[in-house]
């Protein structure tokens, strides 16, 4: 496919990710305050646990929750559930698009697992599945019936998890994939277990019986779970835009420590929500967490070899030009994109990318092209002075070399 339209296609499917992922999370915030604000009252409706009276949009909403059906029960329900799915499909797309598709750049290191490309998809695809059968057993194991029990079991799970795909992956491949796999487990839950015990509660009502309590526990268990894992997901979902996250040898310890901060995080506004007080000292503890983050950063992931190319049939590598873009690139990117950056105020590489050999050059050539010969997004503001010839010399040099041939 063209790499323009790719690139477009990228954009596409990540914004309505984005849009979708604003849906859930908004609903599902929305749900549990709503849930912990509700109070009871003398002369409540048999079967209502609870009420609220809300203000919003120039309206007022009067809110109550029936833990059994009403006697009547309402012909139409609006189920929350495509936010969810929709979000899970545009993500799963996007992984395919970026990562499937731009394996040996954003998902091999071979300085960790020297892995042909289908196999690094098939790891990804397996890891996404054991996640959440490991996941569900530990939720049906004995450890469900004991909350905290089953929170420091999954925590180890995810943190350990975690630490394997960095035994695999590159750095930022290995963040992307912690944050889909507690991605589909929340999704998994809400496909899995939440819609289909609502669905059972619904229909034994409707036909005059009794639901099993057991529906509503687990249901409840594996919401609460959603709504602790909604930040962290979040942290490692944007961690690919920034290397210092998951371009340290400790990045898998900074994933514990992120769990940890945006478990916190959700209980202050729980605990808010719920009217159990505000307990500041969380935001404390969130602060220790990332200044650990911080601290952790410091400590750069081990340089990996360079691999001799004098060999390849790369056809960029073997194009004419090559050696003019390497000079451009070098003269115009590399005083950023460089292991040790020498522009003032860039202490990283941006986006992790180091263009300093041919080997990286090639590695990113899809990127230079994009980014600096068919638009002038890099450098920033021109500031190396990147000129017109030069950013042709890079568009032609990709495009001609990566033509079909007749």
């Amino acid at each position: 496919m063209d790499p323009l339209v790719w690139e477009w296609l990228s954009f596409g499917v990540r914004w309505l990710h984005v849009i979708t992922a604003i849906a859930w999370i908004g609903s599902s915030f929305y749900f549990i305050a709503l849930d912990l604000g509700l109070r009871k009252r003398p002369g409540l409706p048999e079967g209502v646990t609870g009420e609220e009276w809300q203000v919003h949009g120039g309206g007022f909403y009067y809110i109550q929750k029936y833990m059994i059906a009403p006697e009547a029960m309402p012909e139409h329900l609006i189920w929350f559930k495509w936010e969810s799915y929709s979000t899970w499909l545009t993500g799963f797309l996007l992984l395919a698009v970026v990562y499937y598709a731009g394996a040996e750049l954003y998902l091999i290191d071979r300085a960790v697992l020297d892995v042909p490309a289908w196999g690094a998809v098939l790891i990804s695809l397996g890891g996404l599945a054991l996640g959440w059968i490991i996941y569900d057993l530990l939720c049906r194991s004995p450890l469900g019936k004991n909350d905290w029990l089953l929170y420091a079991a999954l925590f180890g799970f995810l943190v350990l998890l975690s630490w394997g795909f960095t035994q695999v992956f590159s750095g930022r491949a290995a963040f992307l994939h912690t944050g889909a796999v507690v991605a589909t487990i929340m999704s998994a839950n809400v496909f899995m277990i939440i819609i289909p015990n609502q669905k059972k509660v619904v229909a034994t009502l409707r036909a005059g019986g009794t639901p099993k309590a057991k529906l509503g526990l687990q249901a409840k268990q594996r919401s609460t779970h959603n709504n602790y894992l909604t930040l962290p997901v979040i942290f490692l979902m944007l961690s690919n835009h920034y290397p210092l996250a998951f371009g340290t040898k400790w990045n898998w310890v900074i994933v514990s420590l992120v769990l940890v901060m945006g478990a916190i995080i959700r209980h202050f506004f729980n605990s808010m929500h719920a009217k159990k007080g505000k307990p500041w000292w969380t935001w404390g503890v969130a602060a220790l967490c990332f200044a650990a983050i911080v601290w952790l950063s410091t400590f750069p992931a081990e340089t990996p070899e360079e691999y001799d190319i004098s060999g390849t049939q790369n056809p960029l590598y073997l194009s004419a030009s090559f050696e003019d873009v390497r000079e451009t690139v070098i003269g115009r990117c590399s005083m950023c994109h460089a292991q040790e950056p020498f522009w003032e105020g860039i202490g990283v590489a941006p986006k992790g990318v180091v263009l300093e050999t041919d080997e990286q050059i090639l590695r990113h050539a899809h990127e230079i092209y994009i980014q600096a010969g068919r638009s002038n997004a890099m450098p920033p503001g021109n500031v190396t002075e990147i000129s017109g010839e030069e950013r042709q010399l890079i568009a032609s040099w990709f495009e001609q070399a990566l033509a079909p041939k007749p």
